[in-house]
């Protein structure tokens, strides 16, 4: 039920719930007054409407240094101040990509980014765990501009380049005047756990400084790797 709300959504109501997760409306209200109880959920007394409550920040915390997340966010830092370009890491969950660390993380800007028309998707997808599915796991391909691509096989066709390339690419497919380029976190097993973009105006990842940003991104998930595997899920040193 804690999925209902994303990205700076509004207060649900109960109605609005049971709409989202497929319920009557007297069950999403039962389930909702049992997660009031345990601090999952708030309620505005003044409008009778949900909202996350302090439970949810508690274990977004915990997972967040359990996960280690704490140590990328120097690693992060300092490849943002080298390139002049924004640092993200994000992972998978279902359809999207989660931004985790990194410099979009802001309490105005949502987290949530689509995996078709993201450098940081096609990474998820194009090194996807057992079990997470590829691009036809995707419900419909939404066109967020001219640039984006909407077609099943056009994006099977692009995960190609991208495994072929070693990295991604976002050249104004989710909005115009971005560009961002993307590497994989890799396991030992060739999965990618997590995705570390760049991102920046087409003004600063020009072609002519492309290899330059795709060495720096790729050290930093090099550190990465060590920094949020354990020994035994890390890939063998590069020689």
């Amino acid at each position: 039920m804690c999925g209902s709300w994303t990205d700076n959504g509004p207060d649900l109501s109960a109605s609005d719930l049971a709409r989202r997760l497929e319920l009557s409306v007297s069950t999403a209200h039962r389930l909702a007054r049992t997660l009031l109880g345990a601090g999952f959920l708030e309620q505005d007394p003044r409008t009778a409407r949900y909202r996350l409550g302090p439970a949810v920040t508690e274990l977004g915390r915990l997972s967040y240094h359990q996960r280690g997340l704490h140590l990328a966010a120097p690693e992060l830092a300092d490849l943002a101040e080298r390139t002049g370009a924004t640092a993200d890491l994000a992972l998978r969950s279902g359809p999207h990509a989660v931004i985790v660390a990194g410099g979009s993380v802001t309490p105005k800007v949502g987290l949530r980014r689509p995996l078709h028309s993201t450098a940081l998707g096609k990474v998820l997808l194009a090194w996807a765990r057992p079990g997470e599915g590829g691009p036809e796991s995707l419900p419909p391909l939404p066109a967020f501009t001219d640039r984006t691509i909407v077609e099943p096989a056009a994006l099977e066709a692009e995960l190609v380049r991208v495994r072929a390339e070693a990295y991604a690419l976002n050249d104004g497919e989710s909005a115009h005047g971005v560009r961002t380029l993307a590497v994989p976190v890799l396991d030992g097993a060739g999965y990618a756990r997590f995705a570390l973009a760049v991102r920046a105006a087409p003004s600063l990842i020009t072609a002519e400084r492309t290899e330059w940003l795709l060495t720096e991104a790729r050290s930093c998930a090099r550190a990465l790797e060590v920094l949020l595997l354990s020994p035994a899920e890390r890939r063998p040193p590069a020689r």
